[in-house]
């Protein structure tokens, strides 16, 4: 199939949805009312509740809940097949992923902008707000601990990203106090940030930097150190100073990389040079790797539906959104543009890199034998930068075609990777915070609630785990496994949520989340029992006892909520 047709068929099929589905949800099941109270002016702090424009919220929505899910997902699960892959990231993320996104925050919204776990206390009983409680810690603490290395991961590999990343954080505090303090144009202030940004990039170029080892730690663990003390101090800044801004003028980096990889792909397949080498449906997989069923739903989750927006969405952006109608574009418009990003990224693994593939003995690879290189294994069983590695070689070739240098387009999808990890675990962290300060309150325990000891719970437990296996700060790797099967299960259970909510609301609302509800469900758990079936093939303890208790947490918030939709339909 045209690589070209394909993305135009996507991207138009986006759009409908989003006109008509989405409006659909807004309007009918939803019901959004521009002159309804919101958390972020009835409760507006100026730390964590400040209403934003809709285009700034977008951006910093967009880019908490993309991180590095829809480039890795996808460049995994192409390995089961293109078509697969493109039809679960295009139907599920309409059906699936935007319902899912759309509803929390709406549900959030309505709520005081509390997190889901309140949400589920609320709508279904009191009792699972410590089961949510238990899956959502858990899978923060997993992303929390582990992005360091994924960041460490990325800086290793492109070192020339170390300099720009960094820049972005005062570049951000700039944008913000100019918005927020001087009142200054946001169009003018964005072009300058944004320009102020590629400079930095082209700075990182020509100043590479390489972190080695110090006080008998490796370069892994001393960026996890940092990492986290700097996740600390963005945490209990006001959200204006460092988190809205930085994820706001990250967006505009992805909108540009998003636009280089279009006009690639349009040059390239118009030339000629862009067919789809990946096979449309594999049937020659490599040894280990796991069926389609039901894995692939697992692997590939952000470009399609992800659990961890649920926390998102239930988190920082319901804080800060300024009218109700704005979790149309924000809710449901983010997910299917990070669903777009997840095609752009099929489109490089499965065709980008049949363009050229350069080995260290300076033969070159094209066609279907480029894509046999990083594919003729499993893919998911090897590490980051080989995982990430025909993304970033697949765009760069594409890039090339409209003039992009090899070596501009590889530090391009560097500092964009690193940057995308970086807003996730700026956000990540400051989402546990509101989990552990609302529980906090619940308890009674007053001395927790608080932002900067509940934020210093936060580090010192992500660090705990991160350094639990030694001094390279890989700890969080013991658990990475469970954390594809919790996100979705955490899917799961959000829409679980969201269903109730609608069944309260009368009629047959709840529908539009029930159903995919139930696909989640069944979907999660059958890859849980397989999983745990491996566990103990394996004799991994660990991971037996934590999967079947986050198993059996899932179970029986399940049969709650199951008593109480049947307590609502009767009536009682």
């Amino acid at each position: 199939m045209d690589t070209l047709l394909l993305m135009l068929i996507c991207g138009g099929g986006y759009l409908i949805a989003y006109h008509t589905y989405g409006r659909f949800l807004a309007r009918k099941i939803f019901k959004l009312n521009k002159d309804a109270p919101v958390p972020s002016v009835e409760l507006q702090d100026g730390i964590d509740y400040v209403p934003a424009r809709k285009g700034i919220i977008f951006g910093h929505h967009y880019t908490s809940i993309a991180g590095t899910g829809p480039i890795v997902g996808p460049a995994i699960g192409i390995i089961w097949g293109w078509l697969p892959a493109i039809l679960w990231v295009f139907l599920g993320s309409i059906f699936m992923g935007a319902v899912h996104d759309f509803g929390a925050l709406v549900v959030s919204m309505r709520n005081e902008g509390k997190s889901i776990s309140e949400a589920a206390a609320k709508y279904i009983n009191t009792r699972v707000r410590f089961i949510f409680f238990a899956v959502v810690f858990l899978s923060l603490l997993i992303v929390i601990a582990i992005f360091g290395v994924v960041i460490a991961a990325v800086f290793t590999r492109f070192p020339s990203a170390v300099v720009p990343v960094w820049l972005q954080i005062p570049i951000a505090m700039a944008l913000g106090y100019a918005v927020y303090k001087r009142g200054a144009s946001i169009p003018v202030a964005t072009a300058i940030a944004v320009v102020g940004m590629y400079l930095c990039i082209a700075v990182g170029g020509w100043l590479p930097i390489k972190l080695g080892t110090a006080f008998g730690m490796p370069s892994t663990g001393l960026w996890v150190i940092v990492l986290l003390i700097y996740a600390w101090v963005a945490s209990t800044l006001p959200v204006t100073m460092l988190l809205q801004p930085r994820d706001y003028i990250n967006a505009w980096q992805l909108f540009i990389a998003m636009g280089l990889l279009v006009g690639g792909t349009v040059v390239a397949s118009l030339s000629g040079n862009l067919p789809l080498v990946a096979p449309a449906i594999n049937s020659e997989l490599p040894a280990n790797t796991p069926p389609i069923w039901p894995f692939m739903f697992v692997i590939i989750a952000c470009g399609a539906i992800s659990g961890f927006h649920s926390l998102v969405a239930s988190g920082t952006s319901p804080k800060q959104i300024a009218k109700e109608p704005d979790c149309h574009f924000v809710g449901y418009g983010s997910m299917v543009l990070e669903s777009f990003l997840a095609v752009l990224v099929i489109i490089c693994v499965g065709a980008g890199v049949a363009m050229a593939v350069r080995l260290p003995d300076e033969t070159v690879l094209t066609g279907h034998a480029a894509w046999q290189h990083y594919y003729s294994t499993w893919i998911g069983a090897k590490g980051l930068s080989d995982k990430i590695a025909p993304v970033v070689l697949g765009a760069a070739n594409m890039m090339g075609t409209i003039g992009v240098s090899e070596t501009v387009g590889i530090t391009l999808m560097g500092v964009f990777i690193a940057s995308f990890a970086g807003t996730t675990l700026d956000t990540s962290v400051r989402i546990q915070r509101y989990v552990v300060s609302e529980l906090a309150n619940d308890l009674r325990i007053s001395f927790l609630a608080n932002r900067w000891t509940a934020t210093t719970f936060v580090v010192v437990t992500a660090a705990g785990l991160a350094f639990a296996t030694g001094a390279d700060g890989k700890g969080a790797m013991v658990l990475w496994p469970l954390f594809g099967t919790a996100n979705q299960l955490l899917a799961a259970l959000a829409l679980l949520v969201v269903t109730l909510y609608l069944k309260g609301k009368g009629g047959r609302k709840f529908v539009v989340a029930a159903v995919p509800c139930f696909i989640m469900l069944v979907i999660t758990n059958w890859a849980m029992v397989r999983n745990e079936m491996i566990f103990v093939r394996n004799q991994n303890w660990l991971l037996v006892t934590i999967g079947a208790t986050i198993f059996s947490l899932a179970l029986w918030m399940t049969i709650e909520a199951l008593m109480t939709f049947r307590r609502a339909k009767r009536g009682l």
